[in-house]
């Protein structure tokens, strides 16, 4: 018996508008994330490691950079037929980009009928996890379901920040996909949690198919997959859900087991990343048997250098990339991309700095985002003084992490 042909399709076209100035130069999944990677990485890892080698990423906004990332980094054999590949709105069906997720699957439909797979997975693109697909693949297709959405449990006090999926009795069969409900009801096996949508979906392929193409004619349809598709299916009761804490990543720990995080805002991003610095981190980056995979820059090591009363190079609880020199400053709690550069006298604590950052002499820099080639002046301060922050243009989130974006100066 052959192993079904499985395409995977991501879905990578959206602006991104929560995660501002980040996304002011680039798409959303190709935000840096955790010093080398961008978030697109989290879920072509999690495809590729599961063998699913044929991919297309559907994209749309900003992509430039998104679209160099994934033809230099991710390379397959093309000896054995495997592929991934950006693919921009195309205008196939007219003059028009694209509507919604569901209407960019059903203007990119000829890479369905290409590669005439029976199921497709339907992954987003901008969330921090690790999952084995096969394991969701292995239940729908033993479900008989038309598509099987991925759920991962959260309090129902918390409910109102998701699309949020109802089941039947038997936990699987889902009744309602209720949209950021004030008040839904609890699981069967657990009243207090509910199923929060992750976003991500398996469809056999005929099914997939006839869905998007009856969305397409419908005036009143926004035509996205959450809000248009799975409703529509659930109505017709072709819907189930694949509980994510069933899955099991190899070399996940009782730690990180069933970690996901949706970084669609700047808190959330700042906090998934404080989650990768702890003794024990909350999520793993050094699972060798799931990787998260990337290219890294052909970069010397990070260095520390001096070690002088009130002039030690150091780092500490802390992720320090290649390139890095750490030349007489302190970094505490902090994420260091490629060429940072940290000079004496300096401090950065709590904060993200991505690709070439520099820390002038004597600088202070506090639970902060500073994204690529920013430069902090000599004596400068980011982070101590939100209202001068502010007054100076930068953004401060309800969380009181200051976000600079690309390229600027902090005098």
């Amino acid at each position: 018996m052959r192993a079904p042909r499985v395409l995977g399709i991501v879905l990578a076209g959206g602006e991104g508008k929560r995660l501002s100035p980040l996304t002011a130069d680039r798409a959303k999944p190709a935000v840096p994330f955790g010093g080398i990677y961008r978030l697109v990485d989290f879920v072509l890892s999690n495809l590729v490691n599961a063998g699913y080698l044929r991919i297309v990423v559907l994209t749309q906004y900003k992509s430039h950079s998104l679209d160099r990332h994934i033809t230099t980094t991710w390379r397959m054999s093309t000896l054995l037929g495997n592929y991934i590949t950006p693919v921009p709105a195309q205008q196939r069906l007219g003059p028009q980009w694209y509507r919604g997720s569901a209407d960019a699957i059903h203007q990119s439909l000829n890479l369905v009928y290409d590669e005439q797979p029976d199921h497709v997975v339907v992954f987003g693109a901008d969330h921090v996890y690790r999952m084995d697909p096969r394991q969701m693949v292995q239940q729908h297709i033993e479900s008989g379901a038309g598509v099987t959405v991925a759920g991962i449990r959260v309090p129902r006090s918390e409910a109102h920040g998701f699309g949020v999926i109802s089941t039947a009795a038997d936990g699987r069969q889902i009744e309602a996909f209720l949209e950021k409900p004030s008040d839904p009801p609890g699981l069967p096996d657990d009243p207090d949690t509910v199923f929060a949508s992750m976003g991500n979906y398996v469809f056999t392929t005929a099914a997939l198919l006839e869905a998007v193409k009856v969305d397409a004619g419908d005036e009143g349809s926004v035509h996205d997959m959450g809000g248009n598709i799975i409703p529509m299916m659930v109505a017709r009761g072709q819907a189930q859900v694949y509980d994510f804490n069933d899955n099991a990543v190899p070399g996940a720990t009782d730690r990180d087991c069933g970690y996901w995080r949706d970084v669609g805002t700047l808190d959330s991003y700042y906090d998934a990343h404080m989650d990768l610095v702890a003794i024990h981190p909350v999520f793993n980056l050094y699972n060798r048997q799931w990787p998260i995979l990337t290219h890294s820059p052909a970069l010397p090591p990070a260095k520390f250098v001096f070690e002088e009363s009130g002039r030690v190079g150091q780092a500490v609880d802390s992720l320090v990339s290649q390139g890095v020199i750490v030349s007489g400053g302190r970094i505490r709690r902090s994420v260091v991309s490629p060429g940072v550069r940290v000079n004496s006298g300096s401090e950065v604590q709590g904060s993200v700095l991505m690709h070439g950052v520099q820390v002038g002499r004597g600088a202070v820099v506090r639970n902060a985002i500073l994204d690529k080639n920013v430069s902090v002046h000599a004596g400068a301060q980011i982070g101590v003084d939100h209202e001068h922050d502010r007054s100076r243009g930068y953004t401060v989130t309800e969380n009181g992490v200051v976000v600079v974006g690309k390229g600027e100066t902090v005098g």
